[in-house]
């Protein structure tokens, strides 16, 4: 290949390849590119200090498990049976304590629930209570008419001593005693000054 050839050669690929690329280079991204170098090279080294401290302490756990005595097959087949049946029993007491919580937490809301119930149903003994208040308010009410509006005082006697005879305990038969109590002075300061006038009509 003559001198021709080589040269036309060489142009050419020197249009191909276009500028050099070290031309825009500026210090400022050397320094980027040496720092970055840096941190590459510092992570590098980390990365192997890190595995190299993970396979120095797998084989001082490897090394320690050879050092150990082994056991027989037969050994550590019956202690990890051993192993399974504590867990199993452990499982199945913490099973059981759940079942008894949950138990216990159902049964205290239904009682919640039936004590709320129970609460909003009316008391029977007060209801009858009430009644049996009312009933004797309106004795006494009708009693009270035929002393006071009608002038019926044995028919409201008889009422106020009725009242006591059927209900003793009840509020409204200390109320009839009082009104019976009233009319019996009443009756007595009628009969004293019926006495002192036919005392005066006599001394006149």
């Amino acid at each position: 290949m003559n001198e021709e050839r080589i040269k036309t050669l060489l142009q050419r690929a020197d249009a191909v390849a276009g500028k050099p690329a070290f031309e825009g280079v500026c210090a400022a991204g050397i320094r980027r590119q040496i720092h970055r170098r840096r941190i590459i090279r510092t992570g590098g080294a980390l990365a192997a200090a890190a595995v190299a401290t993970f396979a120095f302490t797998l084989l001082a756990v490897s090394m320690g498990e050879k050092t150990r005595s082994p056991q027989p097959q037969p050994e550590r087949i019956a202690s990890l049976e051993e192993q399974v049946e504590q867990l199993k029993a452990q499982t199945d007491a913490t099973l059981k304590l759940v079942q008894e919580v949950l138990e216990k937490d159902r049964r205290q809301r239904r009682l919640a629930a039936l004590e709320a119930e129970l609460a909003s149903i009316p008391d029977p003994v007060q209801q009858m209570q009430q009644h049996v208040d009312k009933t004797v308010f309106l004795l006494i009410y009708q009693a009270d008419r035929l002393y006071t509006e009608l002038n019926q005082t044995e028919s409201a006697v008889a009422a106020y001593k009725e009242v006591i005879q059927l209900f003793p305990t009840n509020r409204w038969a200390e109320v009839a005693r009082e009104r019976l109590s009233q009319i019996e002075q009443r009756q007595i300061n009628k009969s004293e000054d019926k006495g002192e006038a036919k005392c005066e009509q006599r001394n006149v």
